[in-house]
């Protein structure tokens, strides 16, 4: 039930009434009239700004259509007043039995109430993490797998087919380094002294993998030349990478559907393939490239190399996708993962990564655009740093790690639940404080607590029904006299539960989980504000003595609430609280 569509439907047809009616000319396009929360609620319940979008193509003055319109709405039962307000806004008031029946609808459907046919089931690829496997992953991988986890959950629920997916960026250079790390652990598991060079992996993570090398292998790799053991190494040491990647994820709530390996890609000749439907469309060339704007490096040498004409689809410049040794380039085996996700018939392709790759937006764009004829949008989402705090100092490196705070410390320090709700109270393109001591007090300004404490209160109400010997299961409640709601807070409480839909389908149409945890607060202020009005007024509690009807009335606007509040939490992959500790 989205009570804002729902209105919206009176009134585009109000307006259609109005044309038959020779009160507005007919031909008039709708699409931009919309009913949505005004931004005072002292002006109403909802405002429509139907006669200042259609004024200009009728050829008529706002304030005379919103007065046509007003008198037209107000004639629906649903409609107590509509209002034209300035220049030609209306303002509505909806009948108490409106707000009644929002209750009555998400008591019904659950958890399900506000999920949204929005997406009609277009398949979604949302790649997410893709941390190099080289070790374990640290706090802006955790803000990563977060948003993509909760983007993909959001897009499910509004309705689209969503699969998440880890690109293991086992193809490189860096996989090498990996192996003479470990193997230097494995050296070290033999009682001998790790010589660990700079540019190799200093952290302790490795030694465990030294130590499952030498279980596997004995001593037979000591004393062969690198040509020797290399390969099995790295192979043993990506895989053991891998499955560390796949546990703290995994601590962290997190599951991938598909794990893509570069490897394997460029392996399977997916690269030359890519790059040859690209030449087929005549964006591969042999060329030269501008010399970069600004400063001319010492190093520049203008050369000829193997472009990509990806200024044909957006980009400010073509892109090399082979080096001058004929090597392939960074970039070459993007092109063919892309190449190969579109392949796969997706409808829309998502990136989620670090903000330092801002510069491969275009060039990643372009590349889907050319590949998919335009057909498939890509859309990449940059993750911003987090810097994180405790005891007002900034949280120390991880020896474990050697160079960085890893994800598992996070998690170990703060929980799951909490890691997630406050990964999620910035957009995702905005900088992240994350203090560990603010997210783990108990206060109205940690929204993370704010929220659970709010699930928890429904809880409560509902046990102290049981106690009173109040049926109280979402059945009887939906079955209530819902008229008996008719307290101002009590139906302000229920006009935030109506907002939810249309919540939803907004975070979604933005890819922005973190309105989901900005209404979340919102709503858990609302519950709390009437709870708090309760200990004052007697008529407000959720229980009330010996009033078996009206208790049922006000339980089934708290579990409501609880309802909305725990869909939300789903999104955000955070477990509702049923107590406090």
């Amino acid at each position: 039930m989205n009570l804002f569509a729902e209105i919206r439907s009176l009134v585009i047809a109000s307006l259609d009434d109005m044309v038959g009616a020779g009160e507005l000319p007919a031909g008039l396009d709708t699409t931009n009239v919309a009913v949505e929360p005004p931004r005072d609620a002292a002006h109403g319940d909802m405002a429509t700004n139907a006669a200042m979008v259609l004024a200009k193509p009728a050829g008529m003055q706002p304030r005379a259509i919103a007065d046509a319109l007003a008198a037209r709405l107000a004639a629906d039962p649903r409609i107590v007043t509509a209002e034209a307000a300035g220049p030609g806004f209306l303002n509505m008031r909806l009948a108490p039995s409106v707000w009644q029946g929002v209750v009555r609808s998400a008591l019904k459907t659950g958890r399900d109430f506000g999920r949204s046919d929005l997406g009609k089931g277009v398949r979604v690829n949302v790649e997410f993490v893709s941390a190099n496997p080289t070790g374990p992953m640290h706090v802006g991988h955790t803000r990563g797998a977060v948003f993509g986890d909760a983007l993909a959950a959001l897009l499910d629920f509004a309705g689209h087919e969503v699969t998440r997916e880890y690109y293991i960026n086992d193809g490189g250079a860096q996989v090498d380094v990996l192996a003479r790390s470990a193997y230097e652990r494995y050296r070290e598991a033999h009682g001998l002294d790790p010589e660990i060079a700079e540019g190799l992996y200093p952290g302790d993570y490795l030694i465990p993998v030294g130590e499952a090398l030498k279980a596997k292998f004995g001593d037979t790799l000591l004393n062969k030349p690198e040509s020797e053991w290399l390969a099995e190494v790295r192979d043993f040491a990506t895989a053991e990478m891998l499955q560390m990647i796949r546990d703290d994820l995994a601590l962290l709530g997190v599951t991938m559907d598909v794990f893509t390996s570069e490897k394997a890609i460029t392996a399977s000749g997916r690269v030359e393939e890519a790059i040859d439907t690209l030449r087929g469309m005549g964006l591969i060339y042999e060329g030269t490239l501008e010399p970069p704007k600004g400063k001319l490096p010492e190093d520049w040498e203008e050369r000829e190399q193997t472009l990509f004409r990806s200024t044909a689809h957006g980009d400010d410049v073509d892109r090399p996708v082979k080096k001058s040794d004929g090597s392939w380039t960074y970039f070459a085996p993007d092109i063919a993962y892309h190449w190969d996700k579109v392949s796969r018939g997706y409808d829309q392709l998502i990136d989620v990564l670090g903000a330092d790759h801002g510069g491969y937006v275009k060039r990643l764009k372009a590349v889907v655009s050319a590949l998919s004829n335009g057909r498939v949008p890509l859309e990449v989402k940059l993750i911003q740093l987090v810097k994180l705090f405790k005891n007002g100092e900034p949280f120390k490196m991880s020896k474990r790690a050697g160079t960085f705070v890893t994800l598992r410390d996070v998690v170990e320090q703060a929980g799951a639940d909490v890691t997630r709700f406050v990964m999620l109270t910035r957009k995702n393109d905005a900088a992240l404080d994350f203090d560990f001591d603010k997210v783990l007090e108990q206060s109205k300004d940690n929204p993370v607590f704010y929220v659970q404490y709010a699930h928890a209160r429904v809880c409560s109400v509902i046990r102290k029904a049981a106690e009173a010997g109040i049926p109280a299961d979402d059945a009887v409640l939906a079955a209530a006299d819902l008229k008996k709601l008719s307290h101002d807070a009590e139906l302000g409480l229920a006009r935030k539960i109506a907002e939810w839909p249309r919540l939803v389908e907004i975070a979604a149409r933005g890819q922005e989980p973190h309105r989901i945890a900005f209404y979340l607060y919102e709503l858990a202020s609302e519950l709390h504000a009437l709870w708090n009005r309760g200990n004052e007024d007697t008529s407000l509690r959720f229980v009330q003595e010996g009033d078996a009807p009206t208790s049922q009335a006000k339980i089934a606007l708290a579990r409501a609430a609880g309802v909305v509040i725990s869909a939300g939490l789903g999104i955000l992959g955070v477990t509702p609280a049923e107590e406090m500790r």
